[in-house]
């Protein structure tokens, strides 16, 4: 705990530079998730405070971050729809999945996953990041040009039909539920669809507008609509906005700009008093524990999140530790993966318990912390303050900032998240696959796949697809590398290792030999079966090098065995050269050793193996060795 104190002064002036960062954003990403400001506000307090109190990375400063908000933007939206538009009474199951995925996010610290976070695909992470930039841009052209489609009284109108179907449609599915549906006597039916009004069909309506022009796809196809609809005074707002972000940083770094932005956008809209759009009212007074997660849990809603959570936890794992790194590189210090996670994931599940979006570790935050003098976790824990200070005296004023400056604030953020180190390789990475005449790079198709999909589909299962695809391209690959250099020839043909030159002329054309460089799995077998078939008649006998083959999976395991079998079959004498460790382990738990390779038969170094081979070699017979009837004999 004294480590925590032993740089007040520079973790405070980091804590509050970097609160202070946070603040526009976290209202920002609130307000994008559809959850609202405080929503974002109380998400980076929590996470920023606990998160750095369990952690692993000193100078991490956590919070809601684009990607965590991008994928909680399809979880809301989800379950808010299964609600009848209703966030209020989505809330609870909302919440839960964010719990859900902070609790998960702990189980990965504690089995040990942090240290395997890294062997995710940078395809895929591009892909993805781009994504994230390419919704929040799209997502955020609405709003940033005063236009929402549940307001739009035309737009609306044309989904009444729909609305009332869906109202009737519910109350016959209460009536299912309650036993009451009676084919005979719609009177109970009757009498429920008369209380219906005008108001219910209007709501209705609204969160089925709303729908519509949801995602990437619905902001493209509202596109027209809203550029018929412009309200130029929140337009003016938000390219305010945009133009002092980028401005600002010309001038200095040292201030935030997204800060100056909104206090004096906001300051002027208001000041001027000017009939603009305020962010929802932000609730005055200290968080609250929002207990009906737990009062008003119902399985049924949660388990088609489930998966979801889990994406949740892993992208929040790979954008913390991602950031861990960023800082180690800076202070020059080592994080703890498996602790950061930890943290992470306490951090989470406190701030769904609050009402809170969840957040990662956020590296722009984290580079202003440390440039400011943030050295331990009190920066973090001091960041998580402030916001609450904030939260606490200036809840009101904070609900005066007008809705387009965080339209605007957020439209660079998606312009800023966007990998342009990944979009900028496109042209100059190595075409390593063709259809036909056409060649191109199979990591270009990897990362276009998910970002097509993550914009247009769902972020969830874009990234599934783009490991999948990852993961069989690099199977194919390594098969194909290990099949290309373990093929086999004779000892006359075979360019040998130094150690082969001494091998005798006159027994090369009757010994085979086959060199396995690398590992022998599922992606290479195919070539590995054919050994047996590509030794001609006249040979007796196949030496097996292993000392470069370092693992073995089941499915070359049992290719090996099949090899085996079929080469004892045709009277060929098989010899194993330097087995390492857990090969031999695999083949020793299936009795390949010594079942049909007895231990003489497998031999430390080559040079052992050649001396075996003069002494029981003669002329062109050899002394065969056959199983019979489970025992070895010398025919």
């Amino acid at each position: 705990m004294k480590k925590i104190f032993t740089n007040i002064r520079g973790d405070l002036f980091g804590g509050i530079t970097a609160g202070i960062v946070a603040l526009p954003l976290a209202l920002a990403f609130g307000v994008s998730s559809g959850m609202g400001p405080s929503a974002g506000l109380y998400g980076a307090i929590f996470i920023s405070f606990f998160a750095a109190l369990f952690g692993g990375t000193n100078t991490q400063i956590s919070g809601p971050t684009a990607p965590m908000t991008a994928v909680s933007m399809v979880v809301i939206a989800g379950i808010v729809a299964v609600n009848d538009g209703s966030l209020e009474k989505a809330l609870p199951a909302i919440l839960l999945v964010f719990l859900l995925a902070g609790l998960m996010q702990i189980g990965l610290g504690l089995v040990g996953i942090g240290k395997y976070i890294r062997y995710i695909p940078y395809p895929v992470v591009s892909g993805f990041m781009t994504a994230i930039g390419v919704i929040i841009l799209v997502t955020q052209i609405m709003p940033a040009i005063g236009y929402y489609p549940k307001e739009d009284a035309e737009f609306v109108e044309r989904f009444k039909p729909e609305a009332e179907e869906i109202i009737l449609s519910n109350i016959l599915k209460e009536e299912t539920g309650e036993n009451i549906l009676v084919l005979e006597d719609f009177e109970e039916t009757i009498t429920r669809a008369n209380k219906i009004t005008e108001t219910d069909i209007l709501k209705e309506s609204r969160t089925l507008a709303n729908n519509e022009a949801s995602g990437v796809i619905g902001a493209f196809q509202m596109l027209p609509r809203a550029l018929q609809n412009i309200n130029w005074l929140e337009l003016a707002l938000a390219l305010a906005t945009i133009f002092i972000i980028y401005g600002f940083k010309k001038i200095t770094t040292s201030i935030p700009s997204a800060l100056v932005a909104l206090l004096v956008v906001s300051g002027v809209a208001y000041g001027f008093k000017l009939d603009y759009r305020p962010i929802e009212q932000i609730p005055s007074g200290f968080p609250i524990p929002n207990f009906s997660i737990f009062t008003e849990f119902e399985l049924g809603v949660v388990t088609p999140y489930v998966f979801t959570a889990l994406t949740l936890a892993l992208l929040g794992a790979i954008d913390s530790l991602l950031t861990s790194v960023v800082a180690d590189n800076m202070t020059k210090t080592k994080h703890r993966p498996n602790k950061e996670l930890i943290g992470q994931g306490i951090g989470n599940s406190i701030a769904a318990v609050f009402g809170g979006i969840p957040g990662a570790g956020a590296t722009i935050r984290t580079v202003v912390n440390i440039n400011a003098g943030g050295r331990t976790r009190l920066s973090g824990m001091i960041a998580g303050v402030l916001l609450l200070v904030v939260l606490l005296a200036l809840g009101p004023v904070a609900s005066q900032i007008p809705a387009a400056v965080l339209a605007g604030i957020l439209v660079t953020v998606g312009i800023g998240v966007m990998d342009y180190k990944g979009l900028n390789a496109i042209p100059f990475l190595p075409k390593d696959a063709k259809i036909g005449p056409i060649k191109f790079s199979m990591e270009v198709v990897i990362m276009l796949v998910v970002l097509v999909l993550s914009s247009v589909w769902n972020l969830v299962y874009a990234v599934g697809v783009g490991l999948v695809i990852a993961s069989l391209m690099f199977m194919k690959k390594m098969g194909d590398l290990t099949a290309e250099r373990s093929d086999v020839k004779t000892l006359k043909r075979e360019k040998g290792w130094a150690d082969e030159a001494a091998f005798p002329e006159d027994l090369k054309e009757m010994v085979f030999i086959k060199h396995l460089k690398g590992p022998l799995f599922f992606g290479s077998t195919s070539e590995f079966q054919l050994l047996a078939d590509q030794i001609p008649r006249t040979a007796n006998t196949v030496i097996v090098r292993m000392g470069r083959m370092q693992y073995m999976d089941q499915s070359g395991l049992y290719t090996l065995e099949d090899v085996m079998i079929d080469l004892k079959k045709s009277n060929i004498t098989v010899l194993f050269v330097d087995v390492l460790k857990q090969p031999r382990y695999m083949m020793e738990r299936v009795k390949i050793i010594p079942n049909l390779i007895p231990e003489k038969h497998i031999f430390e170094n080559f040079t052992v193996c050649l001396s075996w081979i003069k002494q029981n070699m003669k002329n062109d017979t050899f002394e065969k060795e056959k199983l019979y009837d489970g025992k070895l004999d010398t025919a």
